[in-house]
């Protein structure tokens, strides 16, 4: 199954998304946000990013789900700030100090091509919900450059499903992770209280895209959509509904990671319902709620750092 973007290229749909995405740009509304800012121009809103990606590190990474990291790692490419302020994020000096370096189109697309040729399985854009335009720009110049490889959105979620339909035939995989179904939860701890509502259209848009994940001989994702959910503290992130959401409006075939390493992290700490990890318990209900919903192929990795029973 080649890459989409192959096809995308030689056709002119993705030099198209690439005149659109920068030209949504000069007033800002690729992500809900709708900040409106001239980006290529320098200007910068809520994701303080401008004409020109921030990437914080690249390379080989081996603790993704196993259809993305196979025998030789998935080729990440984190990128700096977000346009969400998750007060517990794990990555904070990535996302909040905006730890990394400005890259031209053109570093960015030999970043892609060394992972290449390094021996992973795909090229993982972690948080590129606000840099859309910035990874389009660079593609073009990779595909010339031998770029042949899936391409993975490994995303928060919060995206406009308009910006979306601008990946449409060109990237292969989305790994959407549905942090939060409750609006308030979501404006406490993200600043985002419209956040499950476009979550939920995000991820509708992506299953149109490219339906549920398949898998090739060796088990190596190719193509489809692959979800993650971090279980927290007290149920805060409302793992009940997500599964339901997602057996009965996505697909009962949802390949989901089911996350238990949650732990206090920047402005979680000390805080009464966010200061702890998981216990255990609260980990089994929601592998409980998920096999409930008929959701059965549930990914196996990340089961560790839960607490012993409070």
């Amino acid at each position: 199954m080649p890459a989409a973007y192959l096809e995308a290229h030689r056709s002119g749909r993705l030099a198209e998304s690439v005149r659109k995405s920068l030209e949504w740009m000069r007033s800002c509304t690729l992500c809900p946000r709708l900040c409106g800012v001239n980006r290529l121009v320098g200007e910068t809103g809520y994701c303080r990013t401008g004409s020109q990606a921030v990437v914080a590190s690249y390379g080989p990474h081996f603790g993704e789900e196993q259809p993305l990291v196979g025998r030789r790692g998935s080729g990440t490419i984190f990128f700096s700030h977000c346009n969400l302020f998750c007060l517990f994020c794990q990555n904070h000096d990535i996302s909040h100090g905006g730890e990394g370096q400005p890259v031209s189109p053109e570093t960015l697309a030999e970043v892609m091509v060394l992972l290449q040729e390094q021996g992973c399985h795909n090229i993982n854009f972690v948080t590129p919900s606000h840099v859309i335009a910035p990874i389009l720009q660079a593609l073009p110049l990779a595909i010339e450059k031998g770029l042949t490889v899936p391409l993975v959105y490994n995303t928060g979620a919060y995206d406009r499903t308009s910006a979306l339909r601008l990946l449409d035939g060109i990237f292969d995989i989305y790994m959407p992770d549905f942090k939060f179904w409750d609006p308030e939860a979501s404006k406490r701890l993200a600043d985002a209280p419209d956040y499950p509502e476009r979550a939920r259209q995000a991820l509708k848009e992506m299953h149109r895209q490219v339906g549920d994940l398949v898998t090739d001989a060796g088990g190596l994702a190719r193509r489809g959509l692959l979800v993650r959910h971090l279980v927290m503290p007290q149920g805060l992130a409302g793992t009940s509904s997500v599964m339901h959401f997602l057996a009965t409006e996505i697909s009962r075939d949802t390949y989901i990671n089911v996350m238990s390493q949650y732990h206090p992290c920047g402005g979680a700490v000390g805080q009464p319902d966010l200061g702890r990890r998981i216990t255990s318990r609260e980990f089994e209900e929601a592998l409980e709620m998920a096999h409930r919903e008929g959701l059965h192929r549930l990914d196996e990795r990340h089961r560790h750092w839960i607490t012993l029973e409070l």
